[in-house]
């Protein structure tokens, strides 16, 4: 008798038949950023098959830029990753000013540069602070937040807006800084710098977070490449690409861009790339803030009222905090947009979740859905 219950373990190929089980993640669910639906197929608490499923958020974006001009569309654009909403309204003028031939001041381009990388570090904190929590550590957001608020208020200053800031037009930027306003920025700057080591120190190399998050979720660089991830997801699995610095737009071609990468494709290197990038982009960001205290001139182009590119068909993209963007604008000559396609970082990262999430446990499927800092609006547009 003991010997038959020896042989009888809990669990698969224990001699007891198993029926896989169906489990609907969301699409209303506390672990997802917004709503999104993972159809998992379980084995036990060992997940055997994840099928993503977007789309619950989609608003048709892409269809409602075609009936709204091009300043209009900048109002919208902004929204589709609500924590990167400088760098998607600088995408869509990006690819008008191209179409256009538009060359835009140089004031304006150093400027436009510094505020992207305020609204990247803006984007990486609020993954710094929201991952740890998602897996049970509550401090770590409060540290995020605190550099949050500091940041957040240069950008309200320039822009009157929190979260869209609607503050770049085509031909440059909405209105010239307020007076002092580069001197505020670089004082925000450092006082971020001074205390981020409180949060890295905090949750780098803390015991419980690496048992959650080393060798969790490993995501190889083939696979990155396969599934076109990009961003700090891609970098942290060995993929040294970063628009910035292999095909530069806007002032970078003139920084020195330090691109952080990990080889180990894990949880934790993801989680790396994202808090060493917040230091770099700090750094690019005074670095913009000096040169343009050096220049002077305006920092838009005078356009008329109606805006119209002329026919034809450009492509934008940018490095956005999450990944790669791409706009393909196609124009009729007309003051709205015959088509602007959107290529979403998120919407191609999360795409990797049916490659990273078969195998793992259950407890683990969270700790690897956040990892993937995605914005659900992102994917679904």
């Amino acid at each position: 008798m003991t010997s038959q219950l020896r042989e009888m373990t809990v669990g698969t190929q224990a001699g007891l038949d198993t029926a896989d089980m169906v489990l609907n993640i969301g699409p209303q669910h506390p672990s997802t950023h917004g709503v999104l639906r993972l159809k998992l197929v379980l084995d036990g608490e060992r997940v055997v098959a994840c099928e993503p499923i977007v789309g619950y958020m989609h608003r048709g974006a892409e269809k409602l830029f075609e009936v709204r001009d091009y300043r209009q569309i900048i109002v919208l654009a902004n929204r589709h990753d609500w924590l990167s909403a400088f760098s998607n309204e600088l995408g869509v003028v990006l690819a008008v000013e191209r179409l256009m031939g538009l060359e835009v001041p140089e004031r304006a381009i150093w400027l436009r540069t510094a505020l992207a990388e305020l609204n990247r570090v803006l984007n990486h904190l609020m993954f710094l602070g929201s991952y740890p929590l998602e897996i049970g550590a509550i401090t770590p957001m409060f540290y995020a937040f605190r550099e949050r608020e500091v940041l957040q208020a240069v950008m309200e200053e320039v822009s009157g807006g929190r979260m869209h800031f609607m503050f770049n037009r085509v031909g440059g930027l909405k209105e010239e800084v307020p007076y002092g306003w580069t001197g505020r920025a670089r004082a925000a700057i450092d006082a971020v710098r001074t205390r981020m080591p409180d949060l890295d120190h905090l949750i780098r190399c803390n015991e419980i977070f690496l048992a959650r998050t080393v060798g969790v979720g490993v995501l190889s660089a083939e696979d990155a490449a396969a599934f076109g991830a990009s961003g700090p997801v891609a970098r942290a699995s060995g993929l040294d690409l970063d628009l910035r610095r292999d095909e530069p737009y806007l002032a970078y071609g003139e920084l020195s861009v330090p691109v952080v990468t990990r080889e180990t494709g894990d949880c934790h290197a993801r989680f790396e790339v994202l808090l060493d990038q917040v230091y770099a982009s700090l750094d690019l960001a005074q670095q913009c803030l000096d040169r343009v205290d050096r220049i002077t001139g305006p920092v838009n182009v005078r356009l008329p009222k109606v805006v119209k590119a002329p026919e034809g068909h450009t492509y934008a993209w940018t490095e956005n905090p999450l990944g790669i963007n791409g706009y393909y604008l196609v124009s009729r000559g007309e003051k709205t947009p015959w088509r602007l396609k959107l290529r979403t970082a998120s919407y191609a990262n999360v795409q990797a979740l049916s490659t990273l999430l078969p195998g793992c446990l259950v407890p683990d499927l969270i700790a690897i859905l956040g990892s993937m800092f995605f914005v659900v609006g992102d994917i679904d547009k």
